[in-house]
C-alpha cells in the first residue's frame, strides 16, 4: 500500500525527528549495564543512606585547577563497575560545607560526587559554571578515584549562584547528562541553549531568588532540554538546600539515576511528579512527562 505523498512526507519528518531525539546528548535509552543498585522504592530514594557503603577523600586547593578545595565522596565497592560523576557547587559567599550533606547521600546511591569550594566566595554564576566543569574534569582525569568514574556519564548540581552555574555549565557543555539547580539565581532568565535534562528545584518563600523571577522562568525557558521538571518546596526559604531535605534528595537522586544511569526504574518517581498539597512538602510540580 502506498501512503499519500503528504502523509508519507510527514511520517518521514517525524521518523527523522525521533531518531535525532533518541541519539541526542542526555537522552540515553535504558541501558541496564549502567544501572547500579537494587530496584528502587520510595523508601530507598528517600533514605538518608543508600545501598552503597561510601568513603571520602579531600583535595587541597593546591592540587586543583580551576576551582578550590574539595571533598570527593564515592562508593567503596567496585564490583558493579564504574559510576556516574556529579559535581556540586555552593552558593554566593558559601563554602562547600553548606551543601556537603548531599555528597555522601548521593554517593551512597551509586555515584562519585565532588563537592568543592569556589575560587572566590563572590564568584558569579558564569564562573561557578566553569568551576563545575573543571571539577568534573578533575574527577575524571586526575583524581585519585578517576578509575571509578565513567567520563561519559556526568551531572552538575548547585545552590543559589551555584544553581545558576549549573545552567551555565549545561549551556557550555551540552554532553552533560543532568543538571539540577537548587533555588538557583542568575541574571539570565532564559535558557533555550540548554540541551541537558534539567530538574529545577525552587522554594515557595524564597526572597533571595523568588521563584516567579528565577526558578519558574528557568524551567519555562528550557524549551530545548529533552526533559525538564520543576519542583517547588512548600513554605521553604532560599536556604532550604543548606540542610538535609528529603524532597531535594529523593527528586535529585531519581533524576540522576534516570538520566546519568539511564535507569528507567526511577521514572516512577518523576512522572507524574510529587503530589502538590497545602500541607505537604511540595507546593508546585511541573514536568514534560514522560521520562
Amino acid at each position: 500500500m502506498h501512503l499519500p505523498r503528504p502523509l508519507a512526507s510527514t511520517l518521514t519528518v517525524l521518523s527523522v525527528a525521533l531518531a535525532t531525539l533518541l541519539t541526542a546528548p542526555g537522552t540515553a535509552s535504558a541501558d541496564p549495564s549502567w544501572w547500579r543498585g537494587p530496584a528502587p522504592t520510595q523508601a530507598s530514594v528517600s533514605a538518608t543512606t543508600g545501598p552503597f557503603a561510601t568513603t571520602s577523600t579531600t583535595v587541597s586547593d593546591l592540587s586543583t585547577r580551576g576551582f578550590g578545595a574539595a571533598t570527593i565522596y564515592y562508593p567503596t565497592s567496585t564490583t558493579q563497575g564504574t559510576f556516574g560523576g556529579v559535581a556540586i557547587a555552593p552558593g554566593y559567599t558559601a563554602a562547600r560545607s553548606s551543601v556537603a550533606w548531599l555528597g555522601p547521600r548521593i554517593a551512597s546511591q551509586g555515584f562519585v560526587v565532588i563537592v568543592f569550594d569556589t575560587n572566590s566566595r563572590y564568584d558569579q554564576p558564569a564562573a561557578r559554571g566553569d568551576q563545575l566543569l573543571a571539577a568534573l574534569d578533575h574527577l575524571t582525569t586526575v583524581s585519585s578515584v578517576r578509575s571509578r568514574v565513567d567520563p561519559d556519564r556526568l551531572a552538575v548540581i548547585g545552590h543559589s549562584m551555584g544553581g545558576g552555574g549549573t545552567l551555565e555549565a549545561a549551556k557550555d557543555r551540552p554532553t552533560l547528562d543532568a543538571a539540577i539547580p537548587l533555588t538557583g539565581w542568575n541574571t539570565d532568565k532564559s535558557w533555550p541553549e540548554v540541551r541537558t535534562p534539567t530538574l529545577v528545584i525552587g522554594a515557595e518563600e524564597d526572597t533571595v531568588a523568588p521563584v516567579d523571577s528565577h526558578s519558574i522562568p528557568f524551567y519555562e525557558s528550557l524549551t530545548n532540554a529533552p526533559e525538564r521538571a520543576y519542583v517547588e518546596l512548600n513554605n521553604a526559604s532560599h536556604f532550604a538546600p543548606n540542610s538535609a531535605n528529603t524532597t531535594i534528595a529523593a527528586q535529585s537522586i531519581a533524576w540522576l539515576k534516570r538520566w546519568v544511569d539511564a535507569d528507567t526504574r526511577y521514572s516512577q518517581f518523576l512522572c507524574p511528579g510529587p503530589s502538590v498539597t497545602l500541607t505537604g512538602p511540595v507546593s508546585d510540580s511541573r514536568s514534560t512527562c514522560p521520562v
